[in-house]
């Protein structure tokens, strides 16, 4: 094989249009309201070929048709709209820099394994990678100093087709990154940056060199690392070949590329990140990189430690520990056995703090989690989830003060909205529905609309969306050499009229999107019914190694090829970004059936009730938040039971209720021609949904709860030769070493005879310190409503130190006032230090005896 370098050329462009370029490469024009009529104006039917691709557009366009554009005055008035619209998009104030005017130049890193921006740059699995995108168009529309790092995966993950049998099968089209909105970074003398990554066993050292590609989303950059270059070994040039593929190993080398190579792609570029955004697990090698570099300098592993800690996030998405990846010691040793030669301490050493020994593994969530100052999850119930399941990492400590925060997921507005909404949100509210202002008050002026135009832009939508999965589904059955009656029958599918219900997402068992399929009698009558029919249109891609979610979708395919459900329950192949959009602004029902509490957060819900379609699902994830009632349909009450069978037997007896009793009835329920009660379900969505549930408001919570005091933190972490870092660590192993001589030793209570609310009740604690100084503790009352022998709502109060008894002993005193119920207290002392992020930072505590 010889060398070549390819270039993308593309064609002269006249004057008139020659900042086209300068769009086709910045993602802008794929959320501004309209924008991409800057290219699809130029040849439609190309445009929906290419995949709405303005970079593979202007490649393949012949000169006359540039030529004529920039002699058309309709085309020339389209374009300076825009071209004025991008510029001052780039150079106007932001939020952030009126905000936080002094925190402008401090970057911040965000590393993921996939991102969702858009169907041309096919990137992404499911939905985090459209929260990762979602999350940086917010971050450009905000003005955060954000820069992104992923892997640019030559197959993407994979294109799904569902053959005659009803089977999914995995294409993997070679991806062209020459003719995709993004570019190869070169360095000043014009050649193509590569970053080396050494991998090492204990007879075998090589090097993967990673090209890096940058795609501008907005004011963003995102950097995609890519091992398909001439400098690499054949095998290694595979390593970004696809996202999840390969077995074990290959998910180790991706993630290791990814948090190393991620780490040193930015050094390369001149980037020093004040803050470090981990996206799941799979970056989280990149504290490994950070630590290693700083050991590199003569700091001491500990330290290095504390430093990395202090400006690193951790996002986690996943709720079961199943999900988290788990690498044996035998694995990490083929790849990372000399990662740090010149410390003299081995990988291990590093790792060390991720070890999970319920699994006999090295555990990415918790090496993430162990090295971030804060760790979030991604909606109030996730989070709830979440601490339960590190409360192995934190024994003795209650779940509600485990150090997991929240932060619940939202959507970006501009990518979802349909654009047959924004022309009337825009004449009813201005823009301020828009991010990043998204005032409330706009949402309760869109809701004012009239029902007979929402009504007609809502069957506008639908009529859209059954003419794409008609679409489809012809194209599939021609694939397959169907006969001129097969294909004829489409146009009978999914009459317009029909209450038309939508399961579309990633084909996860747990998600159970056969929930409905457990009663076919019952089914079959709501398909069947004469006056009041419902369809159910499927959709969505089962990992290629996930057979059971491969099965699920061949019943699904196998019932639609029966009577009497033919044509009234479809499976669409191929969910992407583009399909989702056309789903979740056409569909009449929402539908989300995840067995709780296995949803961490889930969006796409979120973007359903956006465009005013209604959302019916399980209480999972980011639903209980904001189901009212009056906003959407709820699926059983959130109940959870011990046994997955009995689960999915009540859950889908509460799907059959719900539909038949409430969601037919108020669909089908017509004044004038016009579901009024339906209607008016919308606009409580519109009420309650949009203004919180968005990545603009999401992405300012970051930055004000987690980015900025980061900053800070890690400013004060790297001073002085980093002493606040060197202190703090000394700290953690003063009180690790020492804590077994901490001992409540008595607890005395003065309460009056009978309690009333408004009285106090004196405690005194004595408490034995061992070498530990008081000013390195707190002791707490600990005090909370009693109930089924528990403390609920419990809160911690300080005592007071009083005096000295000798010998390392204490005593403490407080006042508590009392409130009216049945409650209960104890005493507890934990570590205390004016640099720890967490009270629990370091999970240590000692609770009093029986007194």
């Amino acid at each position: 094989m010889y060398f070549f370098r390819a270039l993308t050329v593309l064609p002269p462009l006249p004057p008139a249009i020659d900042a086209l370029p300068a769009m086709a490469k910045n993602f802008w024009w794929s959320w501004e309201p309209g924008a991409d009529a800057v290219f699809r104006w130029l040849d439609e039917e190309l445009w929906e070929n290419l995949h709405h691709n303005p970079v593979a557009l202007l490649l393949t366009l012949p000169q006359e048709k540039l030529t004529a554009a920039a002699q058309n005055p309709e085309y020339l008035e389209i374009y300076e709209e825009y071209r004025r619209r991008f510029e001052d998009y780039l150079s106007q104030p932001t939020w952030f820099s009126r905000t936080f005017p002094d925190k402008q130049d401090r970057v911040i890193a965000y590393l993921s394994a996939e991102f969702g921006i858009h169907e041309c740059l096919p990137i992404y699995s499911g939905g985090l990678g459209l929260l990762a995108g979602d999350h940086l168009k917010a971050a450009s529309d905000l003005g955060l100093p954000l820069v992104a790092v992923g892997l640019l995966y030559k197959f993407g993950y994979f294109n799904q087709e569902i053959n005659p049998e009803g089977w999914q099968e995995a294409r993997y089209p070679l991806l062209n990154f020459h003719k995709m909105p993004i570019s190869p970074v070169t360095g000043s003398d014009g050649r193509e940056l590569e970053v080396p990554v050494e991998l090492s066993s204990q007879t075998l050292c090589w090097t993967v060199f990673l090209r890096i590609w940058e795609a501008r989303i907005g004011r963003v950059r995102l950097y995609l690392l890519d091992s398909d270059t001439t400098r690499n070994r054949v095998e290694d040039r595979q390593l970004t070949g696809s996202l999840y593929g390969g077995d074990h190993e290959m998910r180790l080398v991706q993630e290791v590329l990814l948090g190393i190579g991620g780490v040193r792609a930015l050094r390369t570029l001149g980037i020093t990140p004040a803050v470090w955004h981990i996206n799941e697990g799979h970056a989280a090698f990149s504290v490994l990189e950070r630590m290693r570099e700083l050991v590199s300098q003569g700091l001491d592993l500990e330290t290095a430690r504390e430093v990395v800690r202090a400006s690193t996030i951790f996002t986690t998405h996943t709720p079961v520990p199943a999900g988290h990846d788990i690498f044996q010691a035998g694995l990490l040793s083929c790849y990372l056995d000399r990662c740090c030669p010149e410390s003299g301490l081995n990988w291990e050493s590093f790792l060390g703090p991720a070890y999970d020994p319920g699994r006999n593994g090295f555990n990415m969530t918790l090496l993430a989690h162990k090295h971030a100052a804060y760790t979030n999850a991604v909606s109030r119930l996730h989070g709830e989830t979440t601490r339960r399941m590190f409360s192995h990492v934190y024994p003795g400590i209650p779940a509600h003060e485990i150090p997991v925060k929240t932060v619940t997921n939202g959507v970006h507005i501009e990518t979802w909205l349909a654009p047959e909404w924004v022309e009337r949100f825009n004449r009813l509210a201005g823009s301020s529905w828009r991010t990043p202002q998204n005032d409330p008050a706009a949402w309760e002026k869109i809701a004012q609309m009239s029902a007979a135009e929402i009504w007609s832009v809502r069957k506008e939508l639908k009529a859209k969306m059954i003419d794409r999965c008609r679409a489809r589904l012809l194209q599939q059955r021609q694939r397959y050499y169907a006969s001129p009656t097969q294909q004829e029958e489409i146009e009978t599918y999914l009459p317009p009229d029909v209450l038309t219900v939508v399961f579309a997402r990633r084909f996860a068992t747990y998600k159970r999107a056969n929930l409905l399929l457990r009663d076919k009698e019952r089914l079959a009558r709501l398909v069947n019914d004469p006056e009041q029919p419902v369809q159910f249109i499927f959709a969505g891609k089962a990992h290629p190694a996930d057979r059971g979610g491969q099965e699920i979708i061949k019943q699904i395919y196998d019932l639609g090829q029966t009577e009497p459900f033919k044509g009234k329950i479809i499976f669409v192949e191929e969910y992407d970004i583009q399909t989702a959009r056309c789903l979740v602004q056409g569909a009449d029902v929402w539908l989300n059936t995840p067995r709780r509490p296995l949803e961490a957060s889930g969006t796409s819900g979120q973007k359903a009730v956006l465009n005013g379609t209604v959302h019916l699902s399980i209480l999972d994830g980011w639903w209980p938040e904001a189901y009212n009632g009056e906003n959407g349909f709820a699926i059983g009450r959130g109940e959870v039971f011990p046994d997955e069978e009995l689960q999915d037997y009540y859950d889908s007896l509460a799907l059959y209720e719900v539909l038949e009793d409430v969601v037919v009835p108020a669909y089908y329920r017509r004044t004038h021609g016009v579901p009024r009660d339906w209607i008016e379900i919308i606009k409580n969505g519109w009420r309650s949904v949009p203004h919180l549930f968005n990545t603009g408001r999401m992405v300012k919570e970051y930055a004000s709860r987690f980015y900025v005091p980061l900053m800070e933190r890690s400013t004060y972490f790297i001073e002085n030769n980093f002493e606040a870092a060197r202190r703090l660590s000394d700290f953690k192993r003063y009180v690790v070493q020492n804590w077994p001589a901490v001992e409540i030793l008595k607890v005395t209570a003065d309460r009056p005879p009978i309690p009333t609310a408004g009285d106090t009740l004196d405690v005194t604690a004595v408490v034995k310190l061992g070498p530990i100084q008081p000013r390195d503790v707190a002791v707490e009352v600990y005090l909370g409503k009693v109930k089924d022998r528990f403390l609920v709502e419990p809160e911690g109060f300080p005592l007071a130190l009083a005096e000295s008894l000798g010998e390392n002993t204490y005593r403490y005193t407080g006042t508590l006032a009392l409130t009216q119920g049945a409650l209960g207290f104890t005493v507890r002392v934990r570590p205390t230090h004016p640099d720890l992020a967490d009270p629990f930072e370091v999970p240590l505590l000692t609770w009093a005896p029986e007194f």
